[in-house]
């Protein structure tokens, strides 16, 4: 199945919220903030230029279980610095094929010039395969039964979104 769902839809759905924190931060300030915002990455900016992703498999691979203290490890020197982004009219599939053969799980959606527009993760393109796959299903168990089906899913193939 190939899907017309764009990254741009789905920020459209799920809201275009950036969170991010600066290079400067502890380790500590940036683990905090994600806990307030219940994320599992921010986006790490300077003068508003993304120069990285802070994860919670940064913390976990290179700062506890190389022994180092959150409190005096600056994000800079532990984040993902080669970012891999991702444009607004990019596929979802597309996205998931992305992030499964670099094993990550958090994108950045950049528009031509390199500003930051949302981000989306593993868990926004798989949800919507996962809606793409029941209305394909629903719409066959009906072509199959007689059964009149039911409507195309809102806003699904609409560009606009």
């Amino acid at each position: 199945m190939y899907s017309i769902v764009t990254v741009q839809q789905i920020l459209k759905r799920k809201g275009a919220d950036v969170w991010s924190v600066s290079p400067d931060h502890t380790v500590y300030e940036a683990l905090q903030f994600m806990a307030e915002k219940n994320v599992g990455a921010v986006m790490v900016t300077r003068e508003g230029d993304l120069v990285g992703v802070f994860s919670e498999r940064d913390y976990a691979r290179k700062v506890a279980l190389a022994g180092k203290n959150e409190h005096n490890t600056k994000v800079k020197d532990v984040m993902t610095g080669r970012v891999i982004g991702v444009g607004p009219h990019q596929k979802i599939e597309e996205c998931l094929a992305l992030m499964t053969g670099k094993f990550i799980r958090h994108l950045p959606v950049v528009d031509a010039e390199g500003g930051l527009l949302g981000v989306v993760s593993i868990g926004d393109v798989v949800k919507e395969l996962i809606v793409e796959q029941d209305f394909v299903i629903d719409q066959l168990v009906h072509y199959v039964s007689g059964e009149k089906p039911r409507p195309p899913i809102p806003n699904r193939t609409d560009p606009e979104l």
